[in-house]
């Protein structure tokens, strides 16, 4: 056993139990399996996303939220956002005042006490967001990487695909509880949402510099844990800025794998210390699948045939990041040690994340391994350990879920080029790239 491999074994988890354990397969099950739960809820519910939107997915939701109160007036329920993403529009659409609006018209509506609470990670949202992942009730945790609307949970025509697993464990849920009480709820720049009066990001301007040097120092609390479990069992990890414990244990998770590795990732933007670890795999031999999202299943993907925003250009940046990464690692991919396999299915989009380590390993997280995640955004992750392969069944399966929209790329070749891409996107990119704002975008995006 290496020293890697030492490391990991020897943290701090907590016992699960496989029968508690399942990996949904869709994001209408996803979508399912938390109205159920929330329908069902006796003590408490705190929730945590990028956003909780208004259209009608969310609306299932914040009803199912009042519902549940009305039903149970001593339920403890907490929603938490991004501050700035709840207080904006969509992107490309028409100024509007965000979703905030919605929480404060619906608090009005129902006169219960269902609070949604803006998390300011940083001053502007350009430079970080609350991007930390999960759903606590009573004592089940659903984790996912997914946020709350329309395509997320699949109302509609659409659906945007994450992975989904449902936990039942009371030490690990009082541990995440913990973590959105003292490290979040806590912090003078926390604001409710769905009252008015809300303060303008300028007046607690010094409140959110406070807090984010209190979330760099955060942890999970791990009491009740143990470090010589030995079977399966999960970690919670949490981490912003750069050089934090997510992001060195995502590259020690990586670098410890012996034989097979299977990294998914929605946006081909991955930082250096990312790439430099998977070459070091490819020189000592391990096999790896990149499972990645097609352009066209990018969130930003703008077809042809509609009007073109600086925003659609984004889909063919992560093309070209892959297309370089493919080239220089052409030999591997011809062998078969290097897999690359994208993701397509029409009309839909493609958001999911994760890390398979040789079996005993897996990551279940919101990071999408980027630049952004790695030191701006606040970020999550559940590491699972699976020594005696109790999820074996259960992860084949979802691997296999995964890959059913999929095709093997050969060769660098089969991605197009900068000469390929529709006229708008190629003048769009050839300017950025003169100036070198391409690499600077990356870093943000």
């Amino acid at each position: 056993m290496n020293l890697l491999a030492l490391f990991l074994s020897a943290l701090p988890r907590f016992a699960q139990s496989a029968h508690t354990f399942e990996a949904l397969a869709s994001s209408t099950q996803f979508r399912e399996q938390l109205l159920e739960h929330i329908a069902k809820a006796q003590r408490r519910i705190y929730i945590a996303a990028l956003y909780l939107q208004n259209d009608a997915a969310g609306d299932l939701i914040l009803s199912a939220l009042y519902a549940a109160k009305a039903r149970q007036p001593q339920l403890e329920i907490a929603v938490l956002v991004d501050w700035h993403r709840a207080q904006r529009g969509l992107i490309g659409a028409k100024a509007e005042l965000g979703n905030a609006a919605w929480y404060q018209q619906r608090a009005q509506q129902h006169h219960l006490e269902v609070p949604i609470y803006g998390v300011p990670v940083q001053s502007r949202e350009l430079l970080g967001v609350l991007h930390l992942k999960g759903f606590v009730i009573d004592d089940t945790v659903i984790y996912s990487g997914a946020s709350l609307n329309n395509v997320y949970l699949h109302v509609g025509d659409r659906y945007r695909y994450d992975r989904y697993h449902v936990l039942h464990n009371p030490a690990l849920a009082e541990s995440m509880v913990q973590f959105f009480q003292t490290a979040l709820l806590s912090q003078t720049a926390v604001h409710r949402l769905d009252r008015p009066n809300i303060p303008s990001t300028k007046a607690i301007r010094s409140e959110i510099r406070h807090c984010r040097q209190h979330l760099k120092a955060a942890r999970y609390s791990l009491q009740g844990s143990s470090n010589t479990e030995t079977g399966l069992a999960i970690t919670p990890w949490v981490g912003v800025g750069q050089r934090n414990p997510l992001n060195r244990l995502i590259l020690k998770l990586i670098s410890a794998s012996e034989r097979k590795i299977v990294i998914c990732t929605p946006y081909f933007n991955l930082p250096r210390s990312v790439t430099k670890a998977l070459n070091s795999l490819i020189k000592k031999g391990v096999q790896i699948d990149l499972i990645i999202g097609d352009k066209t299943a990018n969130d930003f993907y703008i077809p042809p045939s509609e009007p073109f925003k600086t925003i659609g250009a984004l889909p063919y940046l992560y093309e070209a990041n892959l297309r370089r990464f493919a080239k220089v690692q052409h030999k591997a991919m011809q062998t078969g040690q290097l897999n690359i396999l994208l993701w397509h299915d029409i009309g839909h989009s493609f958001h999911l994340k994760g890390i398979w380590v040789d079996d005993d390993y897996q990551l279940l997280t919101g990071n999408n391994l980027n630049p952004r995640a790695f030191n701006l955004d606040l970020e999550n992750a559940l590491l699972i350990h699976d020594p005696q392969g109790e999820l074996s069944t259960s992860t084949a399966a979802e691997l296999q879920q995964i890959r059913q929209h999929t095709r093997r790329i050969a060769s660098y070749t089969e991605l197009e080029t900068l000469a390929d891409y529709p006229e708008k996107v190629k003048k769009l990119l050839t300017r950025l790239s003169r100036i070198r704002v391409d690499r600077l975008l990356s870093r943000f995006l």
